[in-house]
């Protein structure tokens, strides 16, 4: 394949092939605008690569490539190789399920903001306000949830930013579009009468360790199923986190946190301590009786009776049948975690102290999540501006 340049009028530039057309077989002259080329010799190097890329199979005309087949190659080039197998997992549903039935067919080039604000109506079922109640919200609607129809936004944002980055668009779309408003979540909490309904439920089961310790440090569950022996440290009583659990439609696998922070040592109670003590000689009873021999610093600490992984499905499903028989309504695996984070904040603890334990990224995000179970410490602020001018006129 060859190609040479043409301007037409001032300052805009084409490159002029000679392709095969793949029905015909017969040679035909394709013209591709150059619109960022200012002068020949930037034309003519700008079509020697759209040629090499050409002759490569790589050359993408992206004055015809739609948003599905744009997102096909995105999954592919970027999310593939950058992202975790959970997180393309998810992007894959979003595309599948919800971008390519509505704007999928759009050409790249042509997708407007108008596209994007429809597609997040038809979404939201908002199409449907004529025939359902003004009240009625997202899947109440027909449609999906806004945190959902969030994602798709956070996706498509992420991905047009790439187009623009590879010159396939001008300017990212998704910019000039705001997603719908999310609710807060209301965080469900264990009270000081369930915890200890709880704490006498799991005596003598397997659930015992894992659930004292979620208790005690406000770890996740994938973070409490990836530890291991050698994470414990009896002595100085405390917990290394620095591995989670990951459940993807192929299977289970280990990765780090996903920030820094997340990696993290956590000081443990003396009697949870105590209780892991128990629960690893327990193990270690286990693995010789079966001639499994003694488990060592990597093995799981909270493993099947044969030393496996357990699944984090496990673990929810077995916490929802305790909740179901202590009939405690609402509260999942996860009100652990935010139990542990409430017992902090009304103890007093700093911000940043209780966000280190949790590993958040910042306090922001502690802040964001718990803000509204710090008190209100207003009247203790006057109180100590008080003191101040008081110390001031006396002097």
């Amino acid at each position: 394949m060859k190609g040479h340049v043409r301007e037409r009028g001032k300052g805009n530039w084409y490159a002029v092939l000679s392709v095969r057309d793949p029905a015909t077989g017969k040679r035909k002259v394709k013209w591709i605008s150059l619109p960022k080329c200012k002068g020949k010799r930037a034309a003519e190097n700008e079509c020697g690569k759209i040629v090499q890329q050409m002759n490569g199979g790589n050359y993408i005309d992206s004055s015809k490539i739609t948003v599905a087949d744009f997102l096909d190659k995105w999954m592919l080039d970027y999310a593939a190789p950058n992202v975790s197998p959970k997180t393309r997992e998810r992007y894959g549903q979003l595309i599948k399920n919800q971008i390519k039935p509505g704007i999928g067919q759009v050409e790249l080039q042509k997708l407007r903001p108008v596209h994007l604000t429809g597609l997040y109506a038809k979404l939201l079922g908002d199409e449907q306000t004529a025939e359902t109640p003004a009240t009625l919200k997202g899947a109440e609607r027909g449609g999906l949830s806004a945190r959902t129809v969030n994602h798709v936004h956070r996706l498509l944002h992420i991905a047009l930013g790439h187009a623009g980055t590879w010159e396939l668009v001008k300017q990212n779309i998704a910019a000039f579009v705001s997603p719908p408003k999310v609710d807060d979540v209301e965080i469900v909490i264990l009270t000081p009468e369930q915890i200890g309904r709880v704490l006498i439920r799991v005596q003598g089961i397997t659930l015992k360790p894992i659930v004292e310790l979620a208790l005690a440090t406000g770890a996740r569950r994938g973070e409490l199923l990836a530890l291991r022996l050698g994470d414990f440290d009896p002595t100085a009583r405390t917990m290394r986190i620095e591995r989670a659990l990951e459940q993807t439609k192929a299977g289970l696998r280990i990765k780090p946190p996903k920030t820094r922070h997340g990696r993290r040592t956590i000081s443990l109670p003396p009697t949870v301590a105590n209780e892991l003590r128990a629960h690893i000689a327990r193990v270690q009873e286990r693995r010789l009786a079966l001639g499994m021999g003694r488990a060592g610093d990597d093995d799981l600490l909270f493993p099947r009776f044969d030393g496996q992984i357990r699944s984090p499905r496990w673990l929810t499903k077995k916490f929802a049948m305790l909740m179901q028989a202590l009939k405690i309504d609402g509260v999942t695996f996860h009100s652990l975690r935010h139990t542990h984070a409430s017992q902090l904040i009304a103890s007093g603890m700093d911000v940043l102290t209780i966000s280190r334990r949790l590993g958040h990224g910042s306090p922001t995000i502690t802040l964001k999540v718990y803000g509204h179970l710090f008190g209100n410490t207003d009247a203790r602020a006057a109180e100590i501006m008080e003191a101040t001018f008081s110390g001031l006129r006396t002097e």
